[in-house]
């Protein structure tokens, strides 16, 4: 049995996560990040799948209840990375995040999640630096170098 609930825990889930960027007036793609709830890290909005909604549409809701950000979703993910997510059971499973961009076109004033988490925006490169997640600093890297062609 013991042999059963490990494999459970170590097969992988499906995360879609919305990377919020905009270009400033000189061409210079920053990038929003906020902090996770528990740790305090640097991460982007992500979240589990919903019934009824595209990737694509999850992570741009996820956006908006995690940093109050409302644009323009791509449909298509820019690439993905793994982490560790630690349940409020105590179990932690692997998940896959699937990383959508969304061109911010405003931020609210008033959502979900404002009290729980800290939101800052930062040049693409700091940004890259500032994740933990090696594979997601290099997504960042690479929307700010498509951006910027």
């Amino acid at each position: 049995m013991a042999r059963s609930s490990k494999k459970a825990l170590s097969a992988k889930r499906i995360q879609y996560a919305a990377l919020p960027y905009r270009v400033s007036a000189g061409a210079r793609t920053e990038v929003m990040l906020i902090t996770s709830r528990g740790t305090r890290r640097w991460i982007i909005p992500k979240g589990w799948p919903q019934k009824d909604q595209s990737p694509h549409h999850s992570a741009a809701r996820e956006a908006f209840e995690e940093a109050g950000v409302v644009g323009a979703v791509a449909r298509r993910s820019i690439g993905s990375f793994s982490h560790d997510k630690h349940l409020k059971s105590g179990g932690v499973v692997i998940c896959k995040v699937l990383v959508f961009p969304l061109k911010v076109d405003r931020q609210d004033r008033k959502w979900p999640e404002r009290k729980e988490r800290e939101v800052r925006w930062l040049s693409a490169e700091r940004a890259a630096r500032t994740v933990k997640h090696r594979k997601l600093g290099a997504i960042i890297s690479r929307l700010a170098r498509t951006n910027s062609e």
